[in-house]
């Protein structure tokens, strides 16, 4: 778990899909790390204290208190965090400049496409005040589509990446969602086989249960 002198990581977090891709990523990496709630309930995420952290008031966040150059260091967005605790520990991130560019392209993918529509789809399904079809009906689709590309892909390689990477780890929390997305799982048959196995990793059971308590560092 590293050297007991040196500080965790402060995790800025709130159980969401983003949330979790750090959560998991901290617990498969082995890091310590201690929660910082941002309840994004009661619009704590617009603090200022949050927000000279993160300055798009979203959560996830961290803070390294050993960063480069053993310097404190800040970082927001979940796909820039996966990529630098990739590089800090040379885990799930590969090296290799073709391994890299394939996780970088699924990793991408779901920041710019499944989060995105799958969060819309979420909104416009669950959440908005009055049930607008066309939003229902545009975002869900998306969705199915973006689901039919990750069964595609999967059905020529177990992991997004070939290996088990970070890429994995962004799209898990959004993909156990998928009835919330209006999706059946079963239509997909080899993104229902890796979602299978990617929950069934003890790391991202623990991600993903990580409450928003602060935790005892």
């Amino acid at each position: 778990m590293g050297e007991s002198a040196k500080q965790p990581i402060d995790l800025y977090y709130w159980p969401t899909p983003n949330g979790w891709k750090i959560s998991i990523m901290l617990e498969e990496i082995g890091l310590p790390y201690r929660v910082n709630p941002v309840n994004i309930g009661k619009n704590e995420q617009f603090q200022p204290e949050f927000l000279a952290i993160s300055p798009n008031n979203r959560i996830p966040a961290i803070v390294d208190h050993d960063g480069p150059g053993g310097k404190p260091i800040s970082v927001f967005e979940s796909g820039a965090i996966l990529q630098y605790f990739g590089r800090k520990t040379g885990k799930l991130y590969p090296t290799e400049e073709r391994a890299r560019v394939a996780v970088e392209e699924w990793l991408f993918w779901q920041v710019g496409g499944l989060g995105p529509m799958a969060g819309q789809a979420h909104h416009f399904r669950i959440f908005a005040p009055e049930k607008i079809s066309y939003g229902i009906e545009r975002y869900t689709k998306e969705v199915t589509r973006l689901y039919g590309v990750l069964d595609r892909r999967l059905a020529e390689h177990e992991y997004l990446a070939g290996e088990y990477s970070i890429a994995d780890i962004a799209c898990i929390g959004w993909s156990k969602m998928w009835e919330r997305q209006g999706q059946n799982i079963a239509a997909f048959p080899h993104m229902k086989r890796w979602l299978e196995a990617v929950l069934a990793r003890p790391a991202v059971q623990k991600g993903l249960a990580l409450s928003a308590e602060p935790l005892k560092s």
